[in-house]
């Protein structure tokens, strides 16, 4: 229990007008998900950065489906924790709020936010690699693999980021212009030491927001916060919260 530094959380974002929520792979953790890294960062023997790369599928697209499909697989019965469930409700509660998050598996949005910014893609989204369509698919398991285009009948792809992958334009667009815009930056369950979005502390923090950092150990960018809540984000946030809901 930190009372104090929750309490001093609270005080500073019940101000605020402008929130960003930036969120990791530590929220995701603490609902069970797995990493996708095995034992010494193989699957089934290969390395992840094979799979998890353009030239990876292009050599043998049915082994790096065959890799999403079982992340897939475990990711399908994972439900929100008290932390996504948080950070979902405040989209009422800030007149302008945003979810920009790291990770690919869907538990912000079944959490109930809306206009997630995610930076790495989804893993419940497919992109044909013919027309460019794409489409959100939650069937599991697919009825085949790989998934073949409806329209036109090209192979699909995850359409996640992939190593060597530029992130979306669009997306890191509309995240650094809420970010550079916020009063405060509340940082859940990221090390905050992968670029260009690692970035996005020192951006907030430069422009003036006030940094509210969530994390069970400080992260890389712990220097810029204000306000240091150690432990799980699915305790902690909730307490946040309930504070805020104090008149």
């Amino acid at each position: 229990m930190q009372p104090e530094s929750v309490a001093e959380a609270a005080e500073i974002l019940r101000s605020a007008q402008r929130v960003v929520a930036f969120t990791g792979a530590g929220v995701s953790a603490e609902s069970g998900v797995p990493t996708f890294r095995g034992a010494g960062g193989l699957w089934e023997g290969h390395p992840v950065e094979e799979l998890a790369s353009p030239r990876g599928f292009y050599a043998d697209p049915v082994k790096v489906w065959r890799f999403y499909e079982e992340r897939r697989r475990n990711l399908a019965n994972v439900k929100p924790n008290p932390a996504h469930r948080v950070l979902a409700g405040w989209q009422e509660r800030f007149p302008q709020y945003a979810v920009v998050t790291q990770n690919v598996d869907g538990l912000h949005q079944a959490a109930g936010a809306r206009g997630v910014l995610e930076l790495h893609g989804s893993i419940w989204r497919m992109r044909c690699l013919g027309c460019g369509r794409e489409r959100e698919e939650r069937t599991v398991p697919l009825p085949r693999v790989p998934p073949l285009c409806s329209e036109c009948g090209a192979m699909e792809r995850p359409g996640v980021v992939w190593f060597g992958e530029f992130l979306p334009e669009v997306v890191m667009a509309a995240a650094f212009a809420a970010i550079e815009g916020c009063e405060v930056l509340v940082v859940v369950g990221t090390s905050a030491v992968v670029y260009p979005a690692a970035g996005f502390v020192e951006v907030a923090a430069t422009a003036g927001a006030k940094v509210i950092e969530v994390n069970p150990e400080a992260s890389s960018m712990a220097h810029f916060a204000d306000v240091a809540l150690r432990g799980p984000a699915g305790e902690l946030l909730p307490l946040v919260d309930a504070r805020l809901a104090e008149i």
